[in-house]
């Protein structure tokens, strides 16, 4: 089964600034092969169930591999089997409204 996931992984236990830790993340995501978009406040996720969860455990191994004690994650998922929809098939549908508006 396909899904769409919106990752925010963070590092409890290791001071203020956690840029690294998102680095080492961002390096699993885009290694796997996945189609992966990084935001302000985590990264977009998509793929088979089974490759994009796999790629969540590896950032939690490796965030607790580079010394967090705790980790705190959100993770927002989206599935649909009636038919095939991407990252961009959505961002596409809502820009379309947006210049519908605009005419």
């Amino acid at each position: 089964m396909k899904v769409i996931i919106d990752l925010c992984v963070v590092p409890i236990g290791v001071g203020v600034s956690v840029s690294s830790y998102v680095a080492a993340c961002s390096r699993i995501i885009a290694a796997s092969g996945l189609e992966h978009r990084l935001h302000a406040y985590g990264t977009n996720i998509e793929g088979d169930w089974d490759a994009v969860m796999a790629v969540v455990k590896l950032c939690h191994e490796e965030v607790h591999a580079m010394g967090a004690p705790r980790i705190s994650s959100t993770i927002k998922l989206g599935t649909r089997i009636d038919r095939e929809q991407s990252m961009d098939d959505k961002i596409r549908s809502v820009e379309a409204k947006l210049a519908e508006r605009a005419d």
